[in-house]
This record gives structure tokens, sequence and C-alpha cells, in this order.
């Protein structure tokens, strides 16, 4: 099985990401995480840990990445959290990930991003544009630093069961998106080779997600 690092596994997409994953028979989650007293919830799950800091060195990332087989960026600095933490977690924490991934020869990164994250005039609209230009050009960065990526740009977030089903066509028009819907994207994303290179915009709807991500 392939082994793939999560950074952000203590976060709410991270977590069920991990849950889903290490039941699939495809992957082995490691689980990236920054305080020590997160460590026993994926212990419990039978989870290996990485206690790194994205605030950190690329090299303590490098040491985390070595040996395995792929990425899922899903850290973020949340809404309490000044715009400090926006540079250095989602964007600069980011490019570092990206960066150790490149310096040890892991060439799968998957980056959960945000849905309007190309569209300048949406920034002003959000609310919270520093995060926006953040995601903005840690994609940019992604999309020229030579990995095989796929940037999964979900809409608002929700908490609550998935749906199992989302629209990849204006999906802008929709509402929102259960983050476990967004794990079993990411989850698709890793398991489908059509999907390197491309940047996949969802929300909620009404195709089932395997399928949706086949077609991109």
């Amino acid at each position: 099985m392939k082994k793939i690092l999560i950074i952000g596994a203590n976060g709410q997409i991270g977590k069920i990401l991990t849950n889903k994953m290490k039941d699939t028979g495809d992957f082995t989650p490691v689980a990236m995480i920054r305080k020590d007293e997160q460590k026993s919830y994926f212990e419990d799950l039978g989870v290996d840990t990485k206690l790194v800091s994205l605030e950190g060195e690329v090299e303590d990332i490098e040491k985390a990445v070595e040996g395995l087989d792929g990425v899922v960026f899903a850290a973020g600095s949340g809404g309490s959290t000044g715009q400090d933490k926006t540079l250095t977690v989602d964007l600069d924490g980011a490019v570092k990930a990206m960066e150790a991934a490149k310096a040890k020869g892991v060439k799968r990164f998957v980056m959960v991003s945000a849905l309007g994250a190309d569209d300048r005039s949406f920034w002003d609209k959000s609310g919270i544009k520093p995060y926006y230009v953040a995601k903005y050009f840690a994609d940019r960065t992604l999309k020229n630093i030579g990995l095989d990526y796929t940037i999964v740009r979900p809409g608002m977030l929700k908490d609550g069961d998935g749906t199992g089903k989302i629209t990849l066509q204006d999906p802008m028009s929709a509402e929102s998106v259960k983050r476990e819907d967004v794990a079993e994207v990411i989850l698709a994303a890793l398991q489908q080779h059509n999907t390197i290179g491309k940047v996949i915009e969802f929300n909620n709807g009404e195709n089932e997600i395997k399928e949706a991500i086949a077609a991109v």
C-alpha cells in the first residue's frame, strides 16, 4: 500500500481523511501533527505520526515525508488566528511542504485549496481576502514546482454526514459542501491518475464523487 503523509491531520478534514484512508486498503496514512498531545488520537487508530511544525524548517518536513509515496496538504491556520499565521502556514507552510516533497523525490501532492482562489474579484467579497491570496499563490507555486499535483477546491465547508455527491459544473452557484465529501474527493483524486495536473473545483451536487472525479 502507498504511504501518504497527511499534513494537517488533526484538522477536521484531516481526521476524516485519515479514518477513510486507513479503511480503503489502497493507502496507509501517516499523520503530520504539530502538538504532542494530538498524538494519542492517531495512536488509538493505529496510525503513525510525525511531529512537525509548518513554521519550522523545510528539513523537518523532509524527514517526515522521506520514504513515503505522496502528500496531502490539508493544513490551515484557522479562522481565529491573524494574518501572520495565514502567511506562515497557509502560504509558506504549503510551499515548504512542496519543497520537502520535491527534495525527497515524493512526486504525488494533493493540495486542499478553496473555491474562488483564482478569482481576485471574489476575494474582495469573501471577507477573508488574505486567506484567498495565500491559497492563490500556494496553488500557483504547486503548479510550477514540478510535482504530480492535484488541487482540490471545495466551496464553503460544512459539518455533518457527506452526501457522496458533488457538482463540477458551475460550482460557484452551489451553497456549500460537507467536509466528509471533501475527504472523499481527495481519496478519489489519489486513486485516479487522470487527476494529475488538474484543478478540481466542486461543491455539493448530484454526481457520484468517483464518477465525477473520473471525468475531470
